[in-house]
């Protein structure tokens, strides 16, 4: 292997590391290493295979248990987003209750 994808392979090592240890989310270990999601991807489901397969095994089982609870991910964020913005059914910028239209309701 040449000088780059020895470093290229030891950045797969420590990405899967990450995510077997903490039972990150690609995302969540690219804003923690500070790459892209594709370069995480690509590291731990492709060369990470040919590097380590007993971590890629592991790696594989995380990311597999992320997939399958991932649409759950997505109805919390959507849910918590509306929880957040508490908006005026009036459709005025009356900060809940400033407009004195006696219309409001809070989104949940």
């Amino acid at each position: 292997m040449s000088e780059n994808s020895d470093g290229i392979a030891e950045r797969a090592v420590r990405e899967a590391e990450y995510i077997v240890s903490t039972g990150a989310t690609v995302r969540a270990c690219a804003n923690h290493f500070g790459t892209s999601k594709s370069s995480v991807h690509k590291d731990v489901a492709e060369r990470l295979k040919e590097v380590d397969a007993e971590l890629y095994a592991s790696v594989r089982k995380v990311l597999d248990k992320n997939l399958s609870e991932r649409h759950i991910r997505g109805g919390m964020a959507t849910r918590n987003k509306y929880l957040r913005r508490k908006k005026c059914i009036c459709a005025r910028s009356c900060n809940n209750g400033g407009c004195g239209c006696g219309l409001h309701k809070i989104l949940t």
